[in-house]
């Protein structure tokens, strides 16, 4: 895409959801940490049905640790890799109680430091919790980026970058949002929404009718 293009892209997206939000459920910052971490290979109506049998029962990281294990695993049974989930959650729950107070840190390096908190989660959690102008390449970004031209790539990695690099900065604090929801409702993997599409006219996809992964 052209430098007009990008800027003409993210204007509809701003016009169409001016102030886009997370659609996982949470009320404090820990919530937010958990939910993102639960959510990997799970949806987040999925992860939503699980911490809502969670969080009034345990939605700190001292109440986590006192929960143990066994415990957790059956309000979090329904997601997938949830054995690994819980083990990472437990791990995370003690660095956080141990090392930063109870609190969710503030810095990528620290984020990572956590067990089961990779790129992606830090890049949620920073720019979700903190407001920082960070890019969590999903699945649904992955293929948005390559498929309209916005910031091809053979990586998630390549992508955010790439990302990084051409949104313009005052549309970076909710760009995330925007191509996470456009990707999941609208440019879907199997069958693009493309007749309502608000930035049909800047995608560089060449087949828009013929639908591609």
């Amino acid at each position: 895409m052209t430098t007009a293009e990008i800027r003409r892209f993210f204007e509809h997206l701003q016009a169409a959801n001016p102030e886009p939000v997370t659609e996982l459920n949470y009320s404090n910052e820990f919530e937010l940490l958990t939910a993102v971490m639960l959510s990997a290979q799970s949806t987040d109506t999925g992860v939503n049905k699980a911490t809502a049998r969670l969080y009034p029962v345990a939605n700190t990281p001292e109440a986590i640790l006192e929960l143990g294990e066994e415990k957790l695993k059956t309000y979090i049974a329904s997601l997938g890799l949830y054995n690994s989930k819980a083990k990472h959650l437990l791990g995370t729950c003690e660095m956080l109680v141990n090392r930063h107070g109870g609190a969710v840190p503030r810095t990528r390096k620290t984020l990572e430091a956590l067990p089961g908190v990779g790129r992606k989660t830090a890049n949620v959690v920073l720019n979700v919790l903190f407001g920082e102008p960070t890019m969590a390449v999903d699945t649904h970004i992955f293929r948005l980026g390559n498929r309209t031209g916005l910031a091809p790539g053979k990586t998630p990695l390549d992508v955010e970058k790439e990302l990084l690099k051409v949104i313009p900065q005052e549309f970076m604090q909710h760009a995330h949002h925007w191509l996470i929801l456009h990707g999941r409702y609208i440019c879907t993997a199997r069958k693009p929404k493309c007749h309502q599409c608000p930035v049909m006219a800047e995608c560089h996809w060449p087949e828009k009718n013929s639908p591609i992964g």
